[in-house]
């Protein structure tokens, strides 16, 4: 009986390097698609937290920016300062009834929103009290308006935080002056422009006259968010208007809101 003859017949040496050449192109191609979908995700992402920052940001100053003049109906007196003060590339700093400005190198605007705070236009705090901006409760001292009223002064501007590095929205309120806390994170800058009752264009904080706040009607409000770097260059449109080219691989977002004041003295006249 014939029992044939089984070879072994082993793979060539171009038949290995063909194996291997075409092993690579797959994982090569399938590394190169995972860094892009992940790229892309995470340009997605930071899109999205740049916008509801932005979002966040007008929310909270255009809320307070309405409360501005504010007084309960049932208080004792009205405010005597003016109730809405501002600062070109600064923040408000000083007394509450006699404030100035302080350069920031954010090149920040900063805003200071005075109002009559009660336990129903306010949060109250633990002890029953109204509340500023971050929280704190504000005692009466000698700024009662009765009912419980006590004056709100609230100061908005934008820096870099001195832990994290930074840029975030801070807020300073007068329940613990000069305690300023940071509430949105990724926010470069704050520009403010102010409307006159009877003019034609918005001005800068810097050339409205001290007598003139009392005459602010509506407000043009400003914020850019920067988000996380991402590894190229982008394009964006700052407060200004003007097309600038990010350098820092971070991308940048612009958000606008016009914000008429509610209780403004000029109004009433």
């Amino acid at each position: 009986m014939n029992q044939g003859i089984t070879r072994a017949r082993g793979h060539t040496l171009v038949e290995l390097v063909i194996a291997l050449a075409l092993g690579l192109v797959v994982t090569v191609g399938t590394v190169s698609l995972y860094r892009a979908q992940r790229a892309a995700f995470g340009r997605d992402a930071d899109t999205l937290q740049v916008r509801e920052a932005g979002l966040a940001a007008l929310t909270l100053i255009g809320q307070q920016i309405q409360m501005t003049g504010f007084v309960p109906a049932d208080a004792s007196q009205s405010q005597s300062t003016p109730t809405l003060f501002g600062c070109s590339s600064a923040r408000p700093t000083g007394a509450d009834e006699n404030l100035a400005c302080e350069t920031l190198t954010s090149r920040s605007d900063g805003i200071a929103i005075r109002y009559v705070g009660d336990n129903v236009s306010t949060w109250a705090s633990s002890s029953g009290q109204p509340t500023d901006c971050l929280g704190q409760a504000v005692s009466a001292g000698t700024s009662a308006f009765g009912a419980g009223g006590v004056l709100i002064v609230n100061r908005y501007y934008a820096k870099l935080s001195g832990s994290t590095g930074e840029s975030e929205l801070y807020c300073d309120g007068n329940g613990k002056s000069g305690t300023a806390q940071p509430l949105v994170e990724g926010v470069e800058r704050l520009r403010v422009r102010y409307w006159l009752a009877g003019a034609q264009t918005a001005l800068d904080a810097s050339a409205v006259a001290a007598s003139q706040w009392a005459n602010v009607i509506a407000v043009d409000l400003c914020v850019l968010v920067r988000g996380a770097p991402q590894g190229r260059r982008s394009r964006y449109v700052d407060c200004d208007g003007a097309n600038l080219t990010a350098t820092d691989m971070r991308m940048r977002r612009a958000f606008w809101r016009h914000v008429a004041i509610r209780n403004n003295e000029a109004d009433a006249s």
